[in-house]
This record gives C-alpha cells, structure tokens and sequence, in this order.
C-alpha cells in the first residue's frame, strides 16, 4: 500500500546545502531523499510488481520490448540482438537493460494504476519541482520525467552525455538498490574528454543523484557475479512546455 499522505520527500532536507556543491560539481547526491516509508514503498514496487520490458540498442536506434513481444521474438533472436548490442559497445553508444517508461506507459494509458504512476505525479508536483529549481539553480523547470530501470548482471549503458534537443537541464538517478557491493558494478560514472573517470557513485538505497546536462556519463557494467540488480528511476529534469508530450 502506497503510504498514508503518498509519497513524500525527507522533511529534514534544505535544498540551499545542496545546491551549493550543485553549484560547484556540476552533481550532487543527497542521501536518505524520500521518507522511509516512500522509499521501502517505491523499491517493493520495483522489486515485485513492475512489467519490465528489454530496453536495447539495435541497429543504431533504442527500442523497448514488452514481455509478449520478446517471447515472440524468441530466445536466439534476443541473444542475437543482445549481442550486436554488445558489440556496438566496444564502437559507441550502446545499451542492455530493463527499463518500465512510467511516463509514456501513463500518457499513452498503459497499465492504469500501476503504483510507478503514482510516482510520475510526485516528481510533477509543485513540492517537488520546487526543491528541483531550488538545488540545480534552474527557476524555468516544468516537468520531470521517469523511467525505472532494472540492471540484471551483464546489463550496461556507455558513454553519453543526455544533450537531448536542448530542453533537458540536468538528469538525476533515484537509487532503490539495497545492499550494493562496490565489485559488483553499476556504478554512475563521470568522465573527461580524454575517457578519465572524475567520479563515480555506486548504487544506494534512497539516493537522488542529480547532475547537469550535457555532461559524459555512464553506467558499468553489472558483473556476472552481482546478487542482485541494480534498480533505480531515472530521467530528465526539463523545461520544455509541461503538456508536451516529448
């Protein structure tokens, strides 16, 4: 059950602490981000109760499979494009993931109800847009759009830098991963011109990172021997006009 009141951010946070290192990195992760009851809410929905489909990259262009799709389809022809993905990585962008598109599934009316949904209104609301303005210094947000993801071992997502067609301010992560190990990958990376890491955060429970765009990033691959995967919400902090439905 969703919590009594809905979701809600930490009331102990000041968005002025964090834009100050904002300010500064470029990024900033603010730990301990929803209630505890949002938190555990939200990564038991992810957890148990999301319709994952196959996020990829295939023949220069993302696509998202539903279930039913990928069975018709069939197990080779997934291995097949699963591994062009894969080689792709080693010459540019490329991706392999699970992913559950929480806004598009909402405006298109897809799985009415589903508890991610609830999601999408609360990044949506003035509350919360409001603490976004405040901590990356952008007065001219509309909207914030999400998608879960789910990283299972293999998973990856390289080098980009979410420049978008210009609307996109800053991107942000919300860590619902319980109990990372630092070997097991999935790390958020930053990185220089020259491929150096700046910096690198692993997966943690109840983490909004939040950093801006256009800016190079990716995410590491998730070893072959992780225990669990690494989920999260992710998107776009945006100032195109709110109903757009880009």
């Amino acid at each position: 059950m969703i919590p009594a009141g809905g979701l809600a951010l930490n009331p102990a946070l000041v968005a002025a602490d964090h834009a100050e290192i904002y300010a500064r990195d470029g990024m900033v992760q603010i730990g301990d981000f929803l209630t505890p009851e949002s938190a555990e809410w939200l990564a038991s929905t992810l957890e148990r109760a999301t319709p994952w489909r196959l996020a990829l990259s295939h023949q220069g262009r993302g696509q998202m499979l539903k279930a039913e799709a990928a069975r018709t389809l069939g197990a080779a022809e997934l291995q097949r494009r699963v591994a062009a993905a894969s080689a792709d990585a080693a010459k540019g962008f490329a991706f392999v993931y699970q992913a559950y598109p929480i806004i598009s599934a909402l405006l298109d009316g897809e799985d009415p109800g589903h508890p991610t949904h609830v999601l999408a209104e609360f990044f949506n609301s003035p509350t919360f847009l409001a603490f976004a303005r405040a901590v990356t210094a952008e007065p001219n947000l509309t909207k914030i759009d999400a998608q879960a993801t789910c990283f299972q071992p293999g998973n990856f997502l390289t080098l980009h830098d979410d420049t978008g067609d210009g609307e996109r301010r800053a991107a942000y992560t919300l860590g619902l991963t319980r109990e990372w190990r630092g070997d097991w990958g999935g790390q958020l990376l930053f990185h220089d011109a020259s491929g150096d890491v700046l910096r690198g955060f692993k997966p943690r429970f109840n983490a909004w990172t939040v950093f801006r765009t256009p800016q190079l990033h990716s995410v590491s691959q998730v070893a072959n021997y992780a225990a669990k995967p690494r989920l999260t919400v992710t998107g776009w902090l945006r100032d195109d006009p709110p109903h757009d439905p880009r």
